[in-house]
């Protein structure tokens, strides 16, 4: 339960004597830096934040927001700053989130590729790696034998917490809920006594994806370039100036004629970029090597 208190908003749980407020000096801090580091506004958001770090301060077993602040910040190692973000954002995602999306790079984009032209997909917010999985296992269906072979994907999170989890590739049998049972059993591998209902992602779809750390307000010149970039459900974090200057960074990492999928609660109306809309949530680059700027189009 959160309560506003005296100018300052009261996390409370745990126990009836907990009570950890949040007071305006500590949010605007709060705000700060999760816009400073990560591109995130928090703004208005006091009583999530209150919740949500109360909640890790209980963990820590800390007496204020103030002793909290004070660790992120000396902590030299960033391993802090990156549980905070953590903690302040949402990482719900599921398997084939937004089905549309794959289907629309079976049937219209990997059809349109040359036969011998490498396929590099970027999973630019990949969290526990249901998205880039589900990318995996589109290549595989749509391409049949030696999908791994001609396609590779690179997946990126801020958080080294839900890459770990990306990494091994084994979920809960409740993540595969909206999947068929023939889809399981071709991508994925049952497991049984100490593992039962747990399944793990075959090892040959597994080597497909590259899970790295980006912090996607960072530089990107050591990404390579891609013919479909999936940011999907993270702009909602930004303001939009902060969207703005994300959209043109990801669009420079297209190849020409290559898409930007974003989320369908997502739009870029209003937001000045060089991409064509091409249907809800997808957009395209101009298969020119150079082109003008443009106002954005309305989705």
């Amino acid at each position: 339960m959160t309560l506003r208190n005296s100018g300052a908003v009261v996390a409370e749980g745990g126990g009836a004597s907990t009570q950890l407020k949040l007071h305006k000096r500590e949010f605007e801090q709060v705000c700060r830096t999760m816009y400073d580091s990560f591109g995130i506004d928090l703004e208005g958001k006091e009583v999530l934040v209150a919740a949500r770090l109360g909640k890790k301060l209980r963990e820590l077993q800390l007496l204020s927001f103030e002793s909290y602040l004070e660790m992120v910040r000396k902590d030299a190692s960033g391993e802090s700053l990156t549980a905070m973000v953590d903690v302040l954002t949402t990482n719900h995602t599921s398997f084939f989130r937004e089905p549309k999306h794959f289907d629309y790079l079976r049937s219209t984009i990997l059809p349109s590729l040359k036969p011998t032209e490498t396929i590099r997909i970027w999973s630019a917010a990949c969290s526990s790696g249901e998205e880039p999985y589900s990318i995996a296992f589109t290549l595989c269906e749509a391409l049949g034998a030696g999908a791994e072979t001609r396609a590779s994907i690179l997946a990126t999170d801020i958080s080294t917490r839900v890459l770990e989890i990306a990494k091994r590739g084994v979920y809960e049998a409740d993540r595969f809920s909206t999947m068929t049972h023939d889809r399981m059993r071709r991508h994925l591998l049952k497991g049984s006594g100490n593992s039962s209902g747990l399944y793990m992602v075959r090892k040959e779809i597994r080597s497909m994806v590259s899970f790295h750390r980006l912090n996607l307000m960072e530089d990107f010149a050591q990404v390579e370039k891609f013919q479909v970039i999936f940011c999907r459900n993270v702009m909602i974090y930004f303001d939009r100036k902060t969207q703005e200057a994300l959209v043109r960074r990801l669009t420079d990492q297209l190849e020409p004629g290559g898409y930007l999928l974003i989320g369908h609660a997502e739009s870029l109306n209003g937001v000045e970029h060089d991409l064509k809309y091409v249907c809800p949530a997808t957009y395209r680059k101009s298969t020119a090597t150079t082109s003008t700027l443009r106002r954005g189009r309305t989705t």
